[in-house]
């Protein structure tokens, strides 16, 4: 099942929000960007208990509780399946939501084993109305010994509290560049019930 891209590119980028400091104090941040900084500096506070990245089963309880509600899962499921999304019936919807939430939180949960130290995120102006419904939050994520990394954060305001719903890696859309994955995915399975089926399938390994 060729998801991998997705979801490593994904939740490594994730991972930037495990930052060592920032070029502009938390105070100058504006709200969308205090999500990623929040998310940020509660990730730091775990990882300073040595045996926080050997426990699977409260990682998984923290990313499902701290990371991903800041993330908009249905919004990004109805973009990675595209014109699928809109011939699934609400069931499958559900089901889909469910399936790709647990897919990475568990592709996520297993990158704490990796080494991230050292980064540092800049986060660039940002110039947003007062009645703003979406933004992009604009970023670069230094790291000592390799290039900066370009990362921008599409966001929006859903009942009061900006979520992230794709990212864009050095201007590649995350969602779009892997659409045809799942594209793909639906062909080789013949339905989205299948597709869930491969999901769940990958989710209770």
């Amino acid at each position: 099942m060729k998801i991998r891209l997705l979801t490593h590119t994904l939740l490594l980028t994730f991972c930037l929000f495990i930052s060592n400091g920032t070029s502009a104090a938390t105070s100058h941040l504006l709200a969308p960007q205090l999500v990623i900084e929040n998310t940020s500096h509660a990730l730091q506070e775990k990882l300073k208990d040595p045996d926080f990245a050997k426990n699977k089963t409260e990682i998984r309880h923290f990313v499902d509780e701290k990371i991903f509600p800041h993330v908009d899962t249905v919004r990004m499921s109805a973009l990675v399946l595209g014109k699928h999304w809109r011939k699934a019936t609400k069931a499958q919807k559900i089901k889909f939501i469910a399936a790709f939430k647990d897919l990475l939180i568990n592709t996520y949960s297993a990158t704490f084993s990796e080494q991230f130290q050292n980064w540092s995120i800049e986060y660039l102006p940002l110039n947003i109305s007062a009645n703003a419904k979406s933004v992009t939050v604009k970023t670069i994520v230094h790291q000592p010994g390799k290039a900066d990394a370009k990362i921008d954060y599409s966001m929006i305001l859903r009942k009061g509290k900006w979520l992230i719903y794709d990212l864009k890696v050095e201007g590649i859309s995350l969602i779009i560049s892997n659409r045809d994955t799942f594209n793909q995915m639906m062909k080789n399975n013949g339905s989205l019930d299948a597709v869930i089926a491969k999901l769940e399938e990958k989710n209770s390994l």
